[in-house]
């Protein structure tokens, strides 16, 4: 993924819900029934998918009288860089310094410290 800032958090809920979609170009009648969070009004919702369009993240094309939307950014992409970037600015790159925070306040169950360690010995995670 090209270099990209962060989004801002209304703005990554509607990537988001437009990444849960399963066929692309989809209307903002989709998009609305997606986000569940909160009630979006339309001009919001269009308005929002503007200024993704112009980010790059989002592609638009005219169907009919409206617009219908796809991302340009997979979400797997936009994650990974998210996570570089989290790590970098909070722990100065260090994974260790970030489990060990996490285990200093008792944020991760026992569950999860087996599913760390099956990764980290090469297991699937998920």
């Amino acid at each position: 993924m090209e270099e990209r800032r962060r989004l801002p958090d209304a703005e990554l809920e509607v990537m988001q819900a437009l990444w849960r979609q399963e066929d692309y170009p989809v209307s903002t009648a989709e998009l609305t029934a997606c986000l569940t969070d909160r009630r979006w009004q339309t001009a919001t919702l269009i308005k929002l998918l503007s200024r993704l369009e112009e980010r790059g993240f989002v592609a638009r094309e005219k169907a009919g009288r409206g617009n219908r939307y796809r991302p340009l950014v997979k979400r797997e992409d936009y994650l990974a860089a998210e996570s570089r970037s989290f790590l970098q600015r909070l722990h100065g790159g260090s994974l260790p310094s970030l489990v060990a925070s996490l285990m200093e306040s008792r944020a991760l169950s026992d569950q999860e410290i087996a599913e760390l360690e099956a990764i980290l010995k090469g297991g699937s995670h998920g």
